[in-house]
């Protein structure tokens, strides 16, 4: 007797411990979504809580198969306007509260590592077997809503509605249906077809759920998407989710798995029954195109790679022959053009010096011996530099060479001259003599004539990474277009030619700009510096 007293009691003891454990855990707590938190039953293992999805942005979804009740907070900063908001519940699409306002005197402060909030409990909700769903939104941007839903139900298995396959034709397309498919099916693309499209069932939660496929022979995903369409599919006056597929996904004939599943996070683990979640369909894709064994295709796969790789060695030994040939040509071609350009310079030099010696023969004539004189000393020096056999000079040197030939003319014409460059170029390497020619045309036909009113300007300029070299008079100027028998120029024309041939990486331009009030020369040395 004492015995079963004792085990009554007992009984009696545990059974509110019991309870305890069955109640609401509010102690932990788990997000929602939005602005709400959630608290569950004490013995509730599996809480998949704040799902998002792509194509439902501010929907926030909570799975709790194992809850019986479900108590929701509301959270505030303290800068939120709580009286302009609004909340709406319903209990399996039913109404519960419509948009009714916050009841501040029911919130209360409650501390965070980092911020202070106002918190307020909107209810406790048997939630087994049911969906509670709750929008939250503000007065003031009434349509950004939060909506939270929380499923107690068992999540369905999507079911494959139909198969549609499109097809060109004369007037636009068509569609093949296989309707109500069963596990395995087979779908044959010719090259007319261009788009295979999957229906599902209809559901209150199709955002829930994504679609992939699975190539059977490589075991990889070939495609994803959760983007549900809506409107060529009606069914029981209900339009059917559909998802369209490029027929390009499928690269060669074989087994393809269809899968929809829901796209929630496990937050713990997996459920152990996670397949009742799944919708499995394998698809045998054919397309146009023959068939062939493993054995022949490794067979034929050693033939093309030996093939493929003969016919590239001898391609390879032509081309390497053929571009031997091609640098051997080029640099015969090259030495060709620097014996020609050498020939041009033996050409120039004797001109330069013909014209110097009838400018002393000039000033001998006028009897002005001291002219004469200085002028003799200039063209002393100046002959050393341009005999000198060197292929590039300094620009520094080039413009001491200008200059003493500038001087030098100076004494029989008296015309002013300018010189103009930046100091960080004067170790950049041109070709000698490049500009003379130029300068000497300036001096003998631009302003020779008008004595201390000619003024000769030569630049040096950086542009980017390209030298520009312009020599500029305030002469009479000359006709571009028409031809001259003088020998300067058209030996300037066929060296830049030459020298085009020698520096293919580095462009020689030249440019003649001439007007009744002038003329300039600009030679364009491209990417030089």
């Amino acid at each position: 007797m004492k015995k079963i007293i004792f085990t009554f009691l007992s009984f009696i003891v545990a059974l509110p411990t019991v309870n305890a454990q069955k109640g609401i855990n509010f102690s932990h707590t788990y997000p929602a979504g939005g602005k709400l938190l959630m608290t569950v039953d004490s013995s509730a293992k599996n809480v998949y809580y704040d799902n998002k999805f792509p194509n439902q942005p501010n929907t926030s979804f909570s799975y709790l198969p194992e809850v019986n009740n479900v108590s929701i907070q509301i959270y505030f900063r303290k800068k939120d306007s709580v009286q302009h908001y609004r909340y709406t519940i319903l209990a399996d699409n039913k109404p519960i509260v419509v948009n009714k306002p916050i009841n501040e005197e029911l919130l209360k402060d409650v501390d965070r590592p980092d911020e202070v909030f106002r918190s307020t409990t909107l209810g406790i909700f048997p939630i087994k077997g049911k969906t509670i769903t709750t929008i939250i939104y503000s007065i003031e941007n009434p349509l950004d809503i939060e909506k939270s839903v929380f499923y107690g139900k068992p999540i369905p298995r999507a079911e494959i509605k139909a198969f549609a396959k499109r097809f060109a034709t004369d007037k636009g397309v068509g569609y093949i249906h296989l309707t109500e498919p069963k596990e395995r099916g087979n779908i044959i693309f010719t090259k007319k077809d261009d788009e295979l499209t999957i229906v599902k069932d209809r559901s209150e939660i199709d955002y829930l759920y994504y679609i992939s496929i699975k190539d059977k022979q490589t075991n990889k995903i070939i495609f994803e998407s959760t983007s549900w369409l809506y409107g060529g599919y009606v069914e029981e006056h209900k339009f059917l989710p559909y998802v369209k597929i490029d027929k390009a996904v499928f690269k060669k004939s074989g087994n393809y798995e269809i899968i929809i599943q829901p796209l929630i996070k496990w937050n713990t683990s997996p459920p152990k029954d996670i397949e009742k979640y799944i919708t499995r369909h394998t698809l045998s894709i054919t397309l146009e195109q023959e068939n062939y064994t493993k054995n022949e295709l490794l067979k034929y796969a050693l033939i093309v790679a030996f093939s493929i790789g003969l016919v590239f060695l001898v391609i390879l030994y032509f081309t390497k022959k053929r571009n031997k040939k091609k640098l051997t040509e080029q640099e015969q071609q090259k030495n060709t053009a620097r014996l020609q350009l050498n020939s041009i310079r033996s050409q120039l030099n004797p001109h330069f010096l013909f014209n110097a010696l009838s400018g002393i023969q000039n000033l001998m004539n006028k009897n002005e011996i001291d002219n004469a004189n200085k002028y003799l000393s200039k063209f002393a020096r100046l002959t050393r530099n341009v005999l000198d056999d060197k292929e590039l000079i300094s620009l520094s040197q080039e413009k001491n060479l200008l200059d003493d030939y500038l001087q030098m003319e100076q004494l029989r014409f008296g015309f002013k001259y300018e010189i103009n460059y930046s100091k960080n170029l004067d170790n950049v390497e041109i070709p000698s003599m490049l500009l003379q020619p130029f300068v000497e045309n300036a001096v003998k036909h631009g302003i020779s004539q008008k004595a201390a009113a000619g003024k000769i300007i030569i630049e040096f300029i950086k542009q980017a990474n390209n030298l520009v070299l312009t020599v500029s008079d305030n002469g009479n100027g000359f006709d571009t277009e028409k031809k001259y028998n003088g020998l300067g120029l058209q030996l300037s024309d066929s060296r830049i030619a030459l020298l085009n041939k020698i520096h293919k990486g580095n462009r020689f331009t030249l440019a003649i700009q001439s007007t009744a009030n002038g003329t300039k020369i600009c030679l364009t040395l491209t990417d030089w510096l």
